[in-house]
């Protein structure tokens, strides 16, 4: 899920489309930071307060919100099912041969995000435009 929502993020940012408002105190908007890993190392990166406040929201989230149910799950649920008792899509309605064919959709779409967004990270590091 990572992976899609970075590879989504490449493309929403590197098609002009980003945040309104400021970044920062200073006045830097949105838009005046560069795209993709530059924007995270490099001499227009976003200040490093900035990305250390990134980092321990992610690892807030991760150890406060999207708990996993391996901590306690019940035998028989699959580990990756996201549940921290906020969202219910129903899961427990489905049959096991639709939870067997909606596991496999949604692994296979992480692996073609996955290979998505590694194309683009060295893609980026070649050098040029995307597309190529």
């Amino acid at each position: 899920r990572i992976c899609q929502l970075a590879f989504l993020g490449q493309i929403v940012t590197r098609n002009g489309i980003h945040l309104s408002g400021d970044i920062d105190y200073a006045g830097d908007s949105f838009d005046s930071f560069p795209n993709g890993i530059a924007a995270l190392f490099g001499p227009d990166a976003i200040p490093q307060a900035g990305f250390a406040q990134i980092v321990a929201f992610v690892g807030a989230l991760e150890l406060g919100v999207m708990k996993d149910s391996a901590n306690g799950a019940e035998p028989g649920d699959f580990v990756g099912d996201f549940r921290n008792g906020a969202i219910d899509f129903g899961w427990d309605t489905f049959d096991e041969e639709t939870q067997l064919s909606k596991r496999a959709i949604e692994l296979n779409n992480g692996r073609a995000a996955m290979m998505g967004i590694l194309g683009l990270m060295v893609h980026e590091q070649l050098g040029g435009s995307i597309p190529i």
